[in-house]
């Protein structure tokens, strides 16, 4: 019985796991981040599906936005592949609605706060408390920030094994200087930045911000920092151009290493914000685009066991989205492309004319995906780098490219047009 009783503990220990110590240590050069006593990076991604293949691509943590019915499976989930999260916690934002004046409203959400840390402080897969997200967005309300400082308050109160985080969406020099002053007891603070991020070691220094930092989303450029057509639709890059950004982002983060102490990509998965590919790794059917070579690069060292096709040279009507391409209802209109693979795998293309879309949002709110127009476009072109087909009604357009190479991997593009 005795025994029974010592296989039983056992068994449920190896099961729930003990609650990590994680810690923001000072350095001579800066900042580093503990756990459990030894020096953690977070090479990490937004989102959580597919948590076996990040951990197999050599990263280590995710980052989550709020809790939600699948919470609990998330974590245990993370915990089992040995990965960290950094668990978000949803602050109300002025945006959506949320009254920062209004005491009732800021009580209840922080009994709330203090509700879900109590549940969850001791999951072994808690890496840091996410508390907030890119509530500076469209804001006029610097009351936030004072009650950021009780919701940090309280946490460490709750739970003294792990740091708290709050993210602003990019990097300004007056919310540094309100964080410094309404703030203090706040650990990292972590930026949401896309594009060129190569300003960022420099600016957190610049601005005054004194303590560590994460780079808490990161990737293409964003639609709201591209060019656009006359007529209003943002131009996004393709797979190609964004494995460049990706790359060169990752370059400035790995500079920082004395204050940075690590990254989440964005995202882990796939959704529709503004196009159905714009900020996605993989698309709706798992594919991966040349994004993710670069990661495994940087996170594995090593090279991806098969590296996804490049694109380039991609017109429509023999011009680029820059050149604001329009033409007539029923006009013959061309496409074309140019693809390599690197293993030379068979290639399959998949070209689609979708409607702009007419739900855009704003920092990230969810949105419908227009469907793909029926019967322009002729199966027997699909399979080729070229083809042909007749413009379709008055309105506006984009046409996309997938192009697969049966082995998981995809080259992504899309061209926005106007018939007039």
């Amino acid at each position: 019985m005795k025994n029974c009783l010592i296989y039983l503990i056992i068994s449920f220990s190896f099961i729930t796991g003990f609650a990590s110590k994680v810690e923001v240590k000072t350095t001579k050069t800066g900042f580093q981040l503990l756990k459990d006593g030894k020096p953690y990076y977070i090479k990490g991604a937004g989102g959580t599906v597919e948590l076996e293949r990040l951990k197999s691509y050599g990263g280590n943590s995710i980052r989550t936005w709020g809790v939600d019915s699948k919470t609990d499976e998330i974590l245990d989930e993370a915990h089992k592949n040995g990965i960290t999260v950094t668990f978000g916690i949803w602050m109300g934002q002025e945006r959506q609605g949320f009254d920062y004046s209004n005491e009732g409203a800021v009580k209840a959400q922080l009994e709330e706060f203090r509700r879900v840390i109590r549940k969850y402080k001791d999951h072994p897969a808690i890496l840091l408390w996410g508390v907030g997200n890119e509530m500076d967005l469209d804001y006029t309300n610097f009351d936030v920030w004072k009650y950021l400082e009780q919701i940090c308050q309280m946490v460490h109160e709750e739970d003294p094994n792990h740091p708290t985080m709050a993210v602003t969406a990019g990097l300004d020099i007056a919310e540094i200087k309100l964080i410094n002053k309404h703030t203090p007891s706040l650990d990292i603070l972590g930026v949401n930045t896309y594009g060129d991020i190569s300003y960022l070691p420099k600016a957190i220094k610049v601005y005054g911000w004194k303590k560590a930092y994460v780079v808490a989303e990161w990737g293409p450029f964003g639609w709201w920092e591209v060019a656009k057509t006359k007529w209003g639709a943002s131009i996004e890059e393709t797979s190609s151009q964004k494995a460049e950004t990706y790359g060169k982002s990752l370059k400035a983060i790995e500079s920082d290493k004395d204050n940075c102490l690590g990254s989440y990509v964005f995202l882990w998965g796939q959704k529709q914000e503004h196009t159905s590919t714009w900020f996605g790794l993989f698309t709706e059917e798992g594919d991966e685009t040349e994004v993710m070579d670069v990661l495994i690069k940087s996170w594995s060292k090593k090279d991806p066991n098969n590296f996804a096709p490049t694109i380039s040279d991609f017109k429509l009507n023999g011009k680029i989205s820059s050149d604001n391409i329009t033409t007539e209802e029923n006009v013959t209109m061309t496409a074309s492309v140019k693809i390599i693979d690197k293993e030379n795998d068979e290639l399959k293309y998949e070209w689609l004319i979708i409607p702009e879309s007419t739900d855009k949002k704003t920092g990230g709110d969810k949105e419908r995906t227009p469907k793909a127009l029926k019967g322009i476009l002729k199966k027997s072109d699909l399979k080729k780098n070229k083809i042909e087909f007749n413009a379709p009604k008055k309105g506006e357009y984009r046409l996309f490219l997938f192009v697969h190479d049966g082995n998981g991997n995809v080259a992504t593009g899309n061209i926005p047009f106007k018939i007039n």
